[in-house]
C-alpha cells in the first residue's frame, strides 16, 4: 500500500517513521510539506528507500487532490484548521483520510461529509492522534467488557521528564493546538446529559508510580471528541482531563484570564495585534522542546462487567510511555503519530467499518488496534477494583 503524510513536523516524522519502519505491508510513503527541506529532512532521518519527500501547499486544493490520487490512505499532520478542506480533497481523490484532529467544530464538519465519503467509497476518520484519538478506541475496547457501563473518566498528559519553570511544560505538539485545548469548552456527560464545561477548571490530584508521584488534571477541550455522542444515553458520567505537573493550570490560566489567549486584535502603537498569536510566538520561543518526554494515559471504567454478576466494578487502563532513545522518537510522537498510522493502514486494508465519515470508536476494531499498539511497545497495564 501507498500512504501520504501531509506535514513534516514532529508528528509527520512519527507517522512516516512508523509506516516505513514498522509496517511491512507499506511499500511507499510520501512526506509532503510546504517546506521541501523539512520534508527531505524527515526522509533522511528515517533512512528508508520507501520514503520520498515533496513540496506541497495544502491550500492548493487541485494539487493536493492530484497528489492524493496516487495513495491508498492520507494522514494529515498539519494544523487542524486545514483538515476539513483536506477531507474534502481526499473524497474527491477517492483516498482514505485520517487526521490528528483537536477541534470539535472541524471534526463535526468532517463527519458531516459521511454521505459524500460513502458515495466515493472511501473512509474519513478524524481525531486519530492521542487524545482525541487513541483514547477513543481504548474506551471502545474497555466498554466491550461491561454489560452495564456507568462511568468513563479519561486522563492524559504529555510532559517533560525533567520539568522546568515557569510552566513545567515543553512543547510536544502544535502551540496553536495547545492554546485551543485550554480556551475552548469541554464536552462531557454529567448525570446522563451532554453538557459543556469551562476548560482549566475542576482540578484534581492523581498519583502515579515512583518516580512520578502526584500530578494534577483539569478540564480541557477536544479530548472526548465524539465519545459523548457515541455513548449518549448509555453513560451517567464521561469526562476528559489533561495531566500536568502540579501548579501548571493555575499559572497558565492567569495568562488566559489576562486576555493573552484572545484572538480579538488590539491596537498597540498603531498596529493591530492578536494577543493569542503573540502568546503562541512567545511560548514557542521560551518553552523547551524536543527534550526527553513521557506520556501518561489513564482510562477508568465503572459499571457491571460481563463476567462480574451484579457487582459494580472499576477497570483501569494505564499507559506510561517514554522518549525512545533508540529511535529518537518522543513519547508524544509515538502515542500520537503511531495511532494515526495504524488507522491509516487499517483503512487501506479495509479492516475498519465500511465507507463513510465515521468516528474511530465506531469504526476501528479495538482488539486489533490494541495489538498494533503493543507491537510498538505501547502497552496497557490493567487493574481491577471494586
Amino acid at each position: 500500500m501507498r500512504i501520504l503524510v501531509l506535514g513534516a513536523g514532529r508528528m509527520g516524522l512519527g507517522a512516516a517513521f512508523d509506516l516505513a519502519r514498522n509496517s511491512e505491508d507499506v511499500e511507499a510513503v510520501t512526506v509532503a510539506d510546504i517546506d521541501e527541506g523539512r520534508a527531505r529532512a524527515v526522509a533522511e532521518t528515517i533512512g528508508s528507500d520507501k520514503v520520498r519527500a515533496l513540496r506541497t501547499d495544502v491550500e492548493d486544493t487541485s494539487r493536493v487532490v492530484e497528489l492524493m490520487r496516487g495513495h491508498d490512505s492520507v494522514i494529515s499532520c498539519v494544523t487542524y484548521f486545514h483538515n476539513l478542506r483536506l477531507a474534502r480533497a481526499a473524497i474527491e481523490a477517492r483516498a482514505n483520510f485520517c487526521d490528528l484532529g483537536g477541534n470539535n467544530a472541524v471534526v463535526d464538519a468532517e463527519l458531516a461529509l459521511d454521505s459524500e465519503a460513502r458515495a466515493a467509497g472511501v473512509r474519513v476518520t478524524p481525531d486519530c492522534g492521542l487524545a482525541p484519538g487513541m483514547v477513543s478506541v481504548l474506551v471502545a475496547h474497555g466498554a466491550e467488557r461491561f454489560q452495564n457501563l456507568e462511568e468513563v473518566h479519561i486522563r492524559v498528559g504529555g510532559l517533560p521528564q525533567k520539568p522546568r519553570p515557569p510552566l513545567d511544560y515543553q512543547l510536544v505538539f502544535s502551540v496553536e493546538g495547545l492554546i485551543n485545548e485550554y480556551v475552548e469548552r469541554a464536552r462531557v456527560i454529567r448525570e446522563g446529559k451532554l453538557i459543556e464545561v469551562e476548560s482549566m477548571t475542576e482540578i484534581e490530584s492523581l498519583e502515579f508510580p515512583a518516580p512520578f508521584g502526584r500530578m494534577e488534571a483539569f478540564q480541557t477541550s477536544g479530548g472526548t471528541s465524539t465519545l459523548p455522542e457515541t455513548f449518549a444515553g448509555r453513560l451517567r458520567e464521561l469526562d476528559y482531563k489533561t495531566i500536568r505537573y502540579p501548579g501548571h493550570c493555575e499559572r497558565f490560566k492567569l495568562l488566559i484570564d489576562l486576555g493573552l489567549a484572545s484572538s480579538e486584535e488590539v491596537d498597540l502603537d498603531g498596529s493591530r495585534i492578536s494577543p493569542r498569536r503573540l502568546l503562541g510566538e512567545m511560548l514557542a520561543r521560551h518553552l523547551p522542546a524536543d527534550e526527553p518526554d513521557l506520556v501518561f494515559v489513564r482510562v477508568e471504567f465503572k459499571g457491571r462487567m460481563t463476567d462480574g454478576g451484579e457487582t459494580t466494578r472499576t477497570l483501569r487502563y494505564d499507559i506510561i510511555d517514554r522518549h525512545d532513545e533508540r529511535t529518537g522518537l518522543s513519547a508524544m510522537m509515538r502515542t500520537t503519530a503511531f495511532p494515526a498510522s495504524i488507522v491509516a493502514r487499517m483503512m487501506a486494508r479495509g479492516e475498519t467499518s465500511g465507507a463513510g465519515a465515521i468516528p474511530q470508536e465506531r469504526s476501528v476494531p479495538p482488539a486489533r488496534f490494541v495489538e498494533e499498539l503493543a507491537a510498538r511497545g505501547i502497552v496497557i497495564k490493567e487493574s481491577l477494583g471494586s
